[in-house]
């Protein structure tokens, strides 16, 4: 199973993204997850992303749900900042060389 980055919204998440969030979020926003540019990202394709990467947690999510917990428990850069490490980590990164990005 994919390892996964923690992000506090109502309550501890995981966002992970495995074989299955992948093909979901290009389901979302109908572009292969190896050209979305994510400096480039628009709104709908990051609620799309995030989505993807907490669905399988929470199967009663949606993306406006999504939409919803970002507004009232975090930020856009938080937000972007998570997505970021856990991509690195579902493209075969490990868990020590995604800290030591953060420096």
């Amino acid at each position: 199973m994919k390892k996964g980055i923690t992000i506090v919204l109502d309550k501890p998440r995981t966002l992970r993204y495995g074989m299955n969030a992948l093909a979901k979020i290009e389901d979302i926003t109908g572009k292969s997850i190896l050209s979305l540019d994510l400096n480039k990202v628009g709104i709908k394709d990051l609620l799309g992303i995030v989505y993807g990467g907490l669905y399988h947690e929470d199967k009663t999510l949606t993306p406006e749900k999504v939409g919803d917990l970002i507004d009232e428990y975090s930020d856009l850069a938080t937000i972007a900042e998570k997505i970021g490490k856990a991509l690195t980590l579902a493209f075969g990164k490990s868990d020590k060389e995604v800290d030591q990005g953060e420096n």
